[in-house]
């Protein structure tokens, strides 16, 4: 505890979250308020003008500047706390971010526009913005049919394109109507004839493939993919309602996909369901009738757990046994079953990663996993890549750093196995081979151990094998 009170104060953001909170506190209510009041105070004097005579007028005007005087000194002064908050708060954003160069002379993704509005659009579907993502899809198309209209110089010179993609845009600036009435036509064909524009996207080159909406999501359409993740937010605001049926319904109509992939999800959601009913209706609201309560998940586990047995027969038998302790549960061997605070937001997240894994995709969005690794790493790489401009040095080895990245353990998908030989780490080229003995080597070092025939002997035990016995393994 020590050492980490004495690292909070280095933390450039200890003096950003300040005022953070400063910013937040010095809000426009009060302003709005002033204002409020002035407009009362004019309007009064205005219907007080109206109705009265050319004496009493003068006199509403000359009560009338003092207090809207007042007010708007007020409102000035308010106004100046939150714009002196705001101006604090952007100093400190500089001082805690300070601009920097990238570690790197040239843009990788300058290149890759297709793929970054792919990951984009993808990002966005997956966190249900869909009408977002679909202005995105729609522009990023408007955008290309510009690109491939023809112009009189076309012939002369080849197109390019500056970092944005949008380098020839202002050469269609006049046309930019005629575009738009071209693109709002084609729109209104693909609406009344859904084969012709298959049609048309068959005709595309079959190396842009980001022109191809079925080939756009890896063998989806965004249409397909809207839709599915409409169903999936459906379902997991159900969840959060605490009501299961549409998961359970979704899960057993995926029953065969689960199951091959090993997936213990419509299970899980069954026993919820069950302890959920156990509950009874003073704690999951359900209706007090013969299918709620201890008889309602009775009759619900009859129905539904037989089918489970095979791979489930103890959890089973706990749930049933649970029925005997009803009276006093939490004292019993199985009241860990029945405390359900975070069930359902597990049972959300195993919801999501399944439904995705059958959707090809993973569970977190990769650009999410992208961007947060990348700002993780990223300030490493920049006082790695200072520190050697000004030793004017260079690191020679190849697809390999000079330092370790330090991700935390969820965004860590490939394990990583060091050949305690040669001390480097296995590639697809260079796989781990484990021995007969049981040891493990890569397949480079195993090659240079048996370098003089088939025959090896262990560098960790007297074991002898021939290479034929070594088997490939995957961690």
């Amino acid at each position: 505890m020590a050492g980490e009170e004495e690292e909070m104060p280095q933390s450039p953001f200890g003096p950003l979250l300040a005022e953070v909170a400063r910013m937040r506190r010095g809000n426009l209510n009060a302003a709005i308020q002033d204002v409020d009041s002035i407009i009362d105070l004019l309007t009064a004097a205005r219907d007080q003008v109206a109705g009265d005579g050319d004496a009493h007028k003068i006199i509403a005007m000359t009560t009338l500047q003092n207090p809207v005087k007042g007010r708007l000194e007020a409102l000035t002064d308010n106004l100046k706390n939150v714009t002196k908050a705001q101006k604090n708060f952007g100093k400190a954003l500089d001082r805690a971010l300070p601009l920097r160069e990238l570690p790197m002379e040239t843009d990788a993704m300058a290149d890759q526009a297709a793929l970054i509005n792919r990951a984009i659009t993808m990002h966005l579907l997956r966190e249900g913005e869909f009408s977002v993502a679909a202005t995105l899809m729609r522009e990023e198309q408007e955008q290309r049919e510009r690109k491939k209209m023809p112009t009189p110089s076309a012939s002369h010179r080849p197109s390019r394109t500056d970092g944005d993609g949008d380098d020839e845009m202002d050469r269609y600036d006049e046309d930019e109507g005629d575009d738009d009435n071209k693109a709002n036509n084609g729109d209104a064909d693909a609406d009344d004839d859904d084969d012709d524009d298959d049609d048309d996207d068959d005709d595309e080159d079959a190396g842009a493939a980001v022109n191809q909406p079925d080939q756009y999501f890896g063998g989806l359409r965004s249409e397909d993919l809207q839709d599915k993740f409409s169903e999936m937010y459906h379902i997991l605001a159900q969840l959060q309602e605490h009501n299961l049926v549409p998961a359970i319904e979704w899960a057993r109509s995926n029953n065969h996909e689960l199951q091959a992939k090993g997936s213990n999800l419509e299970f899980e959601l069954c026993k919820l369901q069950f302890v959920w009913l156990f509950k009874g209706p003073t704690i999951n609201g359900l209706p007090d009738d013969e299918n709620n309560g201890q008889l309602g998940a009775l009759t619900y586990a009859r129905h539904n757990f037989s089918r489970f047995q095979a791979r489930h027969v103890q959890e089973i038998q706990q749930l049933s046994c649970a029925m005997v302790y009803a009276s006093n549960l939490d004292d019993s061997p199985y009241r860990h079953i029945f405390q359900i605070a975070s069930a359902f937001d597990e049972v959300s997240t195993s919801f999501t990663r399944d439904f995705c894994s059958l959707l090809g995709l993973s569970a977190e969005s990769p650009l999410y996993v992208a961007v947060t690794a990348g700002a993780i790493a990223l300030p490493r790489l920049i006082k790695y890549t200072t520190y050697m401009k000004e030793k004017k040095t260079e690191w020679t080895t190849e697809n390999e750093l000079a330092f370790e990245t330090p991700l935390p353990a969820s965004m860590i998908y490939h394990p990583i196995f060091v050949c305690p030989v040669s001390k480097e780490q296995t590639t697809e080229q260079n796989p781990p081979m484990m021995l007969p003995c049981g040891h493990v080597l890569c397949c480079e070092s195993l090659h240079n151990i048996a370098a003089k025939g088939a025959r090896y002997k262990c560098p960790y035990c007297p074991t002898e094998g021939h290479l034929r016995d070594a088997i490939k393994i995957t961690l």
